[in-house]
C-alpha cells in the first residue's frame, strides 16, 4: 500500500540533521564559527545536503513504490546503484557548477574531479540518502500498519460489543421462525419456504459475519435469499435483472462484501418502473469476483455520499485486499452505478 506521508515532514527531517551537523560541527569539532559560517563552507554544505535530500525523495517516492513495496527486492537493489549514480551528478552540477559560479571555488580538485574518480568518491558519500530513505519508508510503514491494526481492533471491539447487546434477540428470533417453519410446513408450503429462506438469511448474519472470510458460496446463496424476499415485499412490481456469471467452488471472500450494493439497489434505486430496469450483475473469472450494480435514482435521493456503511467497507476492503481491489460509484443524470472487483481467496 502507498504510505501517504506529508511532504514537509522529510523538510523537517532534513532540516534537523542540518542544524545537529553544524551543532556536531561546533561542539564536538570545535570549528570555528568565522569558519562554519563562511560563505565556501555553507555552500558546500548546503548543497551536499540538498544532493542527499534529491536522492533521498527519489528514493522514497520513486523506487520504493515502484520496486521494494511490491516485493520486487531484486529490482531494488539494482535501482541502489541508479540512486547513486543520480547522486553524484546532482552533487557535481550543484557544487562544482553552481557553486563555483558564485565563490569561484571547486570543493574537488581537478584531478578529482575526473568522472570515474568523482561517481566512484560519491558512491560512498552518495549512502547516507539511501540508508535514510529506507529506515524512513519502514519507520512511516511500520507506522501506518501499528495505526491500521489498532483502527482493526477498536472496529473488531465495537462489533463485539454490538453482538454481545444483541445477542438474545437474533437467537430468539431464529428459533421462533424454526419454530413457524415447523407449523407451517404442512399447512402453507409457500410461506414455509419463505420462512425458511429469512431463517437462513438470519442463520448468515449470526454465524458468519463476524468471521474474517467466509465462502464465496454463502455469500451468494445469502444474496439470493435477500433478493428472494425482496420480491416478495414488491410482489409484481419488482423491475430488476440479476444475473450470476461464472462457476466457484471453494473460494472465499469476506463476509458482507456484497450485500451492501444489493441492499443500496433496494434502499434507494426506482424498482417500480419497467422502463427503468435496475440490474444487478455477479461474474466470477479467472479468480476475480466483480459486481455491478445499475439503478435509476428514487426523485429526491441524494447519492453524492453512500453513507458509513460504504466508509466502512471500503477500510475493510483496504485493510483485506490492500491495493488489490477496484471499487468505483458513478452518478451520471439520475442513475447511479457501481462496480467491485476483488480477489478470490482458496
Amino acid at each position: 500500500m502507498k504510505l501517504k506521508i506529508p511532504f514537509y515532514y522529510h523538510i523537517i527531517l532534513f532540516l534537523g540533521l542540518f542544524v545537529t551537523f553544524y551543532l556536531w560541527d561546533i561542539g564536538v569539532n570545535n570549528r570555528e564559527m568565522s569558519f562554519v559560517f563562511s560563505t565556501m563552507y555553507f555552500s558546500f554544505n548546503v548543497t551536499f545536503v540538498l544532493s542527499v535530500f534529491i536522492v533521498y525523495t527519489l528514493n522514497f517516492y520513486t523506487f520504493y513504490d515502484l520496486f521494494f513495496n511490491k516485493k520486487k527486492i531484486v529490482f531494488y537493489i539494482l535501482s541502489i546503484p541508479v540512486s547513486l549514480l543520480i547522486f553524484a551528478g546532482v552533487r557535481y552540477f550543484l557544487q562544482e557548477v553552481v557553486v563555483f559560479e558564485i565563490t569561484g571555488i571547486h570543493n574537488y580538485a581537478e584531478r578529482t574531479r575526473e568522472v570515474t574518480y568523482y561517481i566512484r568518491d560519491n558512491f560512498f558519500f552518495g549512502l547516507p540518502a539511501i540508508i535514510l530513505s529506507v529506515l524512513s519508508y519502514l519507520f512511516w510503514q511500520f507506522q501506518d500498519t501499528y495505526k491500521q491494526n489498532q483502527q482493526l481492533i477498536l472496529e473488531n471491539k465495537k462489533a463485539e460489543l454490538q453482538m454481545l447487546k444483541s445477542q438474545v434477540s437474533p437467537h430468539f428470533l431464529f428459533n421462533t421462525l424454526n419454530s413457524f417453519y415447523s407449523q407451517l410446513i404442512l399447512k402453507d408450503d409457500k410461506m414455509a419456504s419463505d420462512i425458511l429462506v429469512l431463517s437462513d438469511l438470519l442463520r448468515y448474519v449470526i454465524t458468519e459475519t463476524d468471521k474474517e472470510e467466509v465462502f464465496l458460496s454463502k455469500e451468494i446463496q445469502f444474496v439470493e435469499n435477500y433478493i428472494h424476499l425482496q420480491k416478495k415485499r414488491f410482489e409484481d412490481q419488482l423491475y430488476l435483472d440479476f444475473e450470476i456469471e461464472g462457476n466457484y467452488s471453494n473460494e472465499k471472500i469476506i463476509p458482507s462484501a456484497l450485500i451492501h450494493f444489493i441492499e443500496n439497489v433496494f434502499k434507494h434505486g426506482k424498482l417500480n418502473n419497467p422502463s427503468e430496469k435496475a440490474i444487478i450483475s455477479i461474474k466470477i473469472k479467472d479468480d476475480f469476483l466483480e459486481l455491478s450494480t445499475f439503478n435509476y435514482n428514487v426523485e429526491g435521493e441524494n447519492y453524492s455520499s453512500t453513507g458509513i456503511g460504504f466508509d466502512n467497507l471500503t477500510k475493510r476492503l483496504e485493510y483485506a485486499y490492500q491495493n488489490h481491489f477496484l471499487l468505483e460509484k458513478t452518478t451520471e443524470n439520475n442513475t447511479f452505478k457501481t462496480y467491485l472487483k476483488i480477489p478470490l481467496n482458496k
